[in-house]
């Protein structure tokens, strides 16, 4: 009975780690990307018009060439024109072309500033082409501009701003005129692309993708990259099979890195990482100077400094007669050195019990940083420590 209590025991335990495993997995889809699927970089200028005075200053060169150049297509001759106008400003336009994107979709657009306007509140972008890194058009943007915030200043200098206002967004501001040509659906081969190289996870994807999905091929490239072949179930039906591959669960496998910013105090760590056995003792050296002015006021009556005559008022009354103020300095300097107990650590503790025990003993998050450091030069630190 006892051995099939044991046995029974050991069964869920298995199961108990199994089930843990699963659910610390990540889905494909959030840890890797297909191969081709990815989004394009868009680039565009164009000019913003409508502003109350807060535009660019028109001596701007490409401002004004600008704004004659767009007068001019539109019929009017400003050739040797003078033109003053504060309620233009010069633009460039960023966007991203999702994968896939048909004609006549719509998409965001960014619009900022490139001269010296204040202020893009209430502006309109007029019509301009958005290129690719192949210098063809593939959007066309135009409409009004939103900055989520406003710049209001007043004669004498002062002012509120909220937020950044020579930068503003269009939501559905760009019109797609041409679309990335793709053959998904005849493609027998796909890549998948980790976001985080690692080669224990891109073995156990391979691994997961094997066991869970028949009629394919898996290959590792490297710690970043699997190559699927499909065979004749998924022919010309590629969607399917992704669909499939992206919401597998793999475990995902990361490496112990401890992240420093010793600007900010902030210290973040991963799970895996370890200490070996190591003593650790901090203390802080204080020292304070203080300095305090005093005034030091003579007694009445009393002798002036040799070589100087009494002072005399109206009619020749005596109204300082001797002694002079003197303002001194007083400094006090003040050493205190913090007495932190010795604290040791076992080997094979998890980082998060480290910073237990160091707050324990109230060690500061900037403190904790350059204990970090400390132990990392001693060897006792299992992990890659980097400082941002």
């Amino acid at each position: 009975m006892t051995n099939r209590v044991s046995l029974f025991s050991a069964i869920i335990a298995v199961a108990l780690a199994l089930t843990a495993a699963l659910a610390e997995g990540a889905r494909i889809k959030d840890i890797a990307s297909i191969g081709g699927v990815r989004e394009n970089q868009l680039i565009g200028y164009g000019l913003v018009v409508g502003l109350a005075g807060t535009g660019d200053d028109i001596k701007n060169g490409f401002t004004r060439e600008s704004l004659a150049n767009m007068l001019s297509r539109q019929g009017l001759a400003m050739k040797d024109k003078v033109i003053k106008s504060e309620n233009i400003a010069a633009v460039m336009i960023t966007a991203s072309l999702p994968p896939f994107a048909k004609i006549g979709s719509k998409i965001d657009v960014l619009v900022s500033s490139i001269g010296n306007a204040k202020s893009l509140l209430g502006g309109t972008l007029l019509m301009s082409p958005l290129r690719g890194a192949d210098g063809e058009v593939y959007a066309v943007a135009q409409g009004a501009v939103t900055i989520g915030g406003f710049s209001a200043a007043g004669g004498g200098g002062g002012g509120v701003t909220k937020n950044h206002t020579s930068v503003g967004r269009i939501v559905n501001g760009a019109s797609i005129e041409r679309e990335l040509i793709h053959d998904f659906e005849q493609t027998r081969t796909l890549t998948i692309n980790l976001f985080q190289p690692d080669f224990t996870t891109a073995n156990r994807l391979g691994q997961v993708l094997a066991e869970r999905i028949k009629d394919i091929e898996t290959k590792t490239i490297d710690s970043s990259t699997i190559v699927v072949k499909m065979g004749d179930f998924f022919s010309g039906n590629a969607i399917r099979l992704v669909s499939l591959i992206e919401n597998i669960d793999v475990p995902v496998d990361n490496a112990a890195v401890v992240v420093l910013n010793e600007k900010t105090g902030t210290v973040v760590m991963g799970e895996n990482v370890r200490i070996s056995t190591v003593a650790i003792a901090h203390g802080n050296l204080s020292i304070q100077i203080k300095e305090e002015a005093r005034v030091s006021q003579p007694l009445p009556f009393a002798p002036r400094p040799t070589g100087e005559p009494p002072v005399a008022g109206p009619g020749g009354v005596i109204v300082a007669p001797g002694g002079q103020t003197v303002v001194t300095k007083d400094t006090a300097v003040t050493v205190d050195e913090g007495k932190q107990q010795l604290l040791l650590v076992p080997q094979g503790v998890s980082i998060q019990e480290v910073v237990k025990a160091l707050n324990a003993i109230g060690v500061s998050p900037r403190d904790l940083i350059t204990i970090l450091q400390t132990i990392k030069a001693a060897g006792a630190m299992q992990a890659d420590l980097r400082i941002i």
